[in-house]
C-alpha cells in the first residue's frame, strides 16, 4: 500500500515539474480547444443581442465593433438600453462602467495566479482577456497562469462574439419584424440563466434579484421617479442595493484566504 501511494505521489510530483515547463505553443493551443464551448455559445448569445441592437438602429458595422472591443453582454446592454433612450455620453460611461465592475475584481483574482516575472505588456493584453466564461476556466487551472492561455481562448471566443452579433443585426434587417422581436426575447432568457442558478444556492442574491425588481418596478411608476432615465435608474439602483447587499451580508473569506492574510 505505502508504495503505490509513494508511486502516485512521485507520478504527481513529475507530472508538476512537467506542468512548468509546458511552453506558450501549448497553452495557446489549450487555449484554443477550451475557448471553442465558449465561442459557440457567445455567438447564439450574441445573435440576439444584435437583434436588440437593430431594433435600437445600430448598424451592423457598428455592433461588431461594439462587441470586438466590449466583450460584455450585460455591458453592451446596458448601454443599448441608454442609448435607446437618448441619454448623454457621459450617462452610458457611467451606466456601463458600473455594470462592468466586477471584471476588475476578476483580474484581481487573476493577478494571483500569474507569474511574478510576467510583463505589463502581456498583463494588459490578458484584461482584454477577461470574460466571465473565460475567468472561469483561468481560474480552474492548478499551476500559474500562461498568457497564452488567455490569448487562446480569446482568439476563438472574440470572433464568436463578434460575427453572432455582426449576423444578428444584419439578419435583423431581413427578418420580419415580429420574428426578430420574438428571438430578442432570447437575451432576457439568458439572464434568467445568469440569475437563476446563483439564486437558488445563496438566499442573499435571491433577495437581491427581487429587491431590484421590485425597485425598478418604482422608479418604473412613482411620479418624479419615473421621470429619471434609464440609464440612472440603472447606476441608483445598482449602488444603492449592492451596496447594502454588500453591507449586510459580506462575502465570508474562506480559510485559505485567513491564512495568507496571518503569513
Amino acid at each position: 500500500m505505502e508504495s503505490t501511494a509513494n508511486k502516485k505521489e512521485n507520478t504527481q510530483i513529475m507530472e508538476e515539474k512537467f506542468a512548468g515547463k509546458k511552453g506558450n505553443k501549448f497553452w495557446y493551443l489549450k487555449g484554443l480547444r477550451d475557448g471553442i464551448p465558449i465561442a459557440m455559445g457567445y455567438f447564439a448569445v450574441s445573435f440576439t443581442l444584435g437583434i436588440t441592437m437593430k431594433n435600437t438602429g445600430i448598424t451592423p458595422l457598428q455592433g461588431a465593433i461594439m462587441s470586438m472591443t466590449m466583450l460584455a453582454s450585460a455591458g453592451q446592454y446596458a448601454a443599448i438600453t441608454v442609448i435607446a433612450a437618448g441619454s448623454g455620453y457621459l450617462e452610458m460611461v457611467i451606466t456601463t462602467l458600473i455594470v462592468n465592475l466586477r471584471y476588475l475584481l476578476m483580474s484581481c483574482a487573476l493577478s494571483q495566479k500569474v507569474d511574478s516575472k510576467t510583463g505589463m505588456g502581456h498583463r494588459l493584453a490578458m484584461s482584454y482577456c477577461i470574460t466571465d466564461e473565460i475567468f472561469g476556466a483561468a481560474s480552474l487551472v492548478e499551476e500559474k497562469l500562461n498568457p497564452f492561455y488567455s490569448y487562446g481562448m480569446v482568439t476563438v471566443a472574440c470572433p464568436g462574439w463578434t460575427i453572432g452579433t455582426f449576423l444578428g443585426v444584419a439578419l435583423g434587417t431581413i427578418l420580419p419584424d415580429r420574428l426578430s422581436n420574438a428571438m430578442g426575447v432570447a437575451l432576457y432568457g439568458m439572464f434568467l440563466a445568469v440569475i437563476i442558478p446563483p439564486a437558488r444556492k445563496d438566499k442573499v442574491i435571491a433577495c437581491v434579484v427581487v429587491l431590484s425588481m421590485a425597485a425598478s418596478c418604482v422608479f418604473s411608476i412613482v411620479p418624479g421617479l419615473k421621470e429619471i432615465s434609464s440609464g440612472f435608474r440603472i447606476i441608483i439602483l445598482t449602488l444603492i442595493i449592492a451596496g447594502i447587499a454588500a453591507y449586510v451580508k459580506p462575502i465570508a473569506q474562506t480559510q485559505g484566504e485567513e491564512g495568507k492574510e496571518h503569513e
